[in-house]
């Protein structure tokens, strides 16, 4: 009987929403995604395709235009994205972006973005990460004073995801430099209405291809006193640390579906491929790979479910979902290096699937806080 990596939390319910997740994936997705990567960017209008579809934000409340799902639909979505190495829609760094709305916004902040963004017509996007500034959030250098009734905004950011389509970004900035982490807040930026906002080049990446990443820039940006997220100053170091563990467990369900697509391409290709005189599958040495293989494949299936259904129910602490972005992305890149070599020269063509897994896996241990941070994140938890 074939190993079974199917997720433990699956229902008739959640299968349904599979099936439409893996239609969109493939008949949308997958037929834009090389255009995607040669420009940089998805067309603007495929977010307002992928909206139409119910595919964004799908555990955002009923109350605010969402579909009223929860972090298992998510789920749905990244998994299908990942396996498939179809990452050309980030819609993870927009749910997230969506969820600080969601968990800090005031009542009139959630009503005003939060419908917009789960239509694609907003396409959510997050500014903390600095030129000089990364893991590192109290460092930042990004100011915004208050000028009566305006904040005035002044700084740049850079390796920003989803930032040359944006049209509401959540910037990270000090409002108060002497009060150390209560001296920061965040602010909404509408890119439509913010003169003095202006999007540097995209910026080349070895993976990743079809993300826009770029760097912002705000020069004496004004902005209305309720762009200011949750409407209280100093609290945006609180509210970005609050949110961690959906960003990280977002990570880690990408990695392990990334694992298990990886695993499924290769096994295709070695039953499939010959070598002196029989299947590359039937010599001992690739039995033993795939074994290895599939045994972290299954294991980071087990924890990561488990993640997942704690998610859901908001019970994921933020060491645990540290956990969870630290070893699965670390065994992504051991999954996707082993399956890389048993398709030898073929694995280094961008012919085949698994060389853009390759490269797609190395960020997955640096954004959303390097695995450096996340181990010392656990540390302090022991």
């Amino acid at each position: 009987m074939p190993i079974d990596f199917s997720p433990t939390w699956a229902n008739e319910e959640l299968d349904a929403w599979r099936e439409s997740v893996v239609r969109f994936v493939e008949d949308e997705v997958a037929p834009a995604d090389a255009k995607a990567r040669e420009q940089g960017h998805l067309d603007p209008s495929f977010w307002r395709r992928a909206g139409a579809l119910g595919m964004l934000c799908t555990d955002i409340p009923e109350a605010f235009g969402g579909a009223g799902g929860d972090f298992r639909h998510e789920a749905v979505v990244h998994e299908e994205l990942a396996r498939r190495s179809l990452l050309s829609l980030n819609t993870g760094v927009h749910s997230i972006a969506a969820h600080y709305f969601l968990n800090h916004g005031t009542h009139q902040q959630k009503e005003a973005f939060l419908p917009r963004m789960v239509t694609g017509e907003l396409v959510g996007a997050l500014a903390m990460t600095e030129p000089g500034a990364g893991s590192d959030v109290q460092a930042i250098r990004t100011r915004a004073r208050l000028d009566g009734e305006e904040w005035v905004l002044n700084g740049s950011k850079t390796f920003i995801s989803n930032g040359y389509l944006a049209g509401v970004i959540l910037v990270l900035a000090k409002t108060d430099p002497n009060a150390g982490a209560k001296g920061i807040s965040i602010f909404i930026v509408e890119t439509a209405k913010a003169p003095g906002f202006r999007v540097g080049k995209l910026i080349e990446k070895i993976g990743l291809k079809g993300q826009d990443t770029t760097e912002l820039f705000f020069d004496d940006m004004r902005l209305p006193s309720i762009a200011l997220l949750g409407g209280i100053e100093g609290r945006g170091f609180a509210q970005a640390m609050g949110d961690l563990p959906y960003e990280r467990t977002i990570i880690g369900v990408s990695s392990v579906a990334a694992m298990e697509g990886a695993l499924a391409a290769t096994l295709t290709y070695v039953r499939e491929r010959q070598v002196f005189g029989q299947r590359l599958a039937d010599l001992q040495n690739t039995k033993f790979k795939l074994a290895e293989i599939a045994t972290q494949v299954k294991v980071a299936r087990a924890f990561i479910d488990d993640c997942i259904k704690r998610l859901a129910a908001g019970t994921l602490d933020t060491a645990t979902a540290s956990m969870a972005k630290l070893w699965c992305s670390e065994a992504q890149a051991r999954v996707v290096d082993e399956c890389l070599q048993l398709f030898g020269g073929y694995g280094y063509t961008t012919e085949y699937m698994i060389s853009r897994m390759y490269t797609d896996a190395r960020i997955q241990r640096i954004y959303g806080g390097t695995n450096e941070i996340m181990k010392e994140v656990i540390s302090r938890a022991l």
